[in-house]
């Protein structure tokens, strides 16, 4: 589990609530069923009807990459795996890395790897699993968008709520009782959309785009490797190409 996710929603939500308890207001005041169904209803309509069935599965499944960290140190489990594999097929011979394709810590690189023990010519294996990275890339990032989309749609929804309050409120100038609910209606309303808007759309966008751009340079990193040692390249100069994909941390260790 994500933890700085967690810890970002409670900060920036909570900043607003302890705000507003500072300045004298309750709590419950920001509570307000009618502006939260025009909001998000209204929103989540506007998206549906903006993007394609398959963007909003891919959205959906995505949402599961915002709370779930990536697996600590794979850069550079992998990194080694690639490097012991390369020694074990100048050593040995390529076929004899078959019986450890299960073991690799990151499925992509047995699939890969499998293609290459298979005798498939390189360039074709380049141009296979290039091409699909790059499809599989741009369905992942038509995923994130929706929640871009959604980013920006939510404040304008906000406006739309917050003028029909106002309009509650002019229907009723004759009975004060419900002025102060249209008011509220309204306000909390243009909260609804703005807050929603930076504090949870906008960051998921954001945090997918940064995830899945990582989980990019994962897969080239290990296709880079796989089309090394089937090229017979010296296994130090496999841990040269393959250094500028780890995080600076980790070269740093490697030095």
């Amino acid at each position: 589990m994500n933890i700085s996710v967690w810890v970002g929603l409670i900060i920036g939500i909570g900043g607003i609530l302890l705000g507003q308890i500072l300045e004298g207001g309750q709590v419950g005041t920001l509570v307000q069923g009618a502006a939260a169904f025009i909001v998000f209803g209204g929103t989540f309509g506007a998206v549906i009807v903006g993007t394609t069935r398959e963007d909003l599965i891919s959205a959906w499944k995505l949402i599961g990459w915002v709370f779930r960290s990536q697996k600590k140190g794979i850069e550079s489990r992998i990194y080694n795996e690639l490097v012991d594999a390369s020694q074990i097929a100048r050593k040995e011979s390529i076929l004899s890395l078959e019986k450890r394709l299960e073991n690799f810590s990151h499925p992509y690189a047995g699939t890969v790897l499998r293609y290459v023990i298979d005798g498939i010519d390189p360039d074709i294996v380049k141009n296979v699993f290039e091409t699909e990275r790059d499809i599989e890339e741009r369905k992942l990032n038509s995923g994130a968008k929706v929640f871009m989309d959604a980013g920006g749609y939510a404040p304008t929804i906000g406006i739309i709520g917050a003028v029909l309050g106002l309009i509650h409120v002019m229907e009723n100038l004759s009975d004060t009782s419900k002025l102060g609910a249209g008011i509220a209606v309204a306000f909390v309303a243009t909260i609804y959309g703005v807050g929603s808007a930076n504090l949870i759309f906008f960051p998921i966008a954001a945090r997918l785009k940064r995830r899945i751009a990582e989980e990019m340079r994962i897969k080239e990193m290990i296709l880079n490797g796989a089309l090394s040692i089937v090229q017979g390249y010296n296994p130090y100069i496999i841990q040269e190409q393959l250094k500028p994909f780890l995080p600076e941390r980790d070269r740093v260790k490697l030095k």
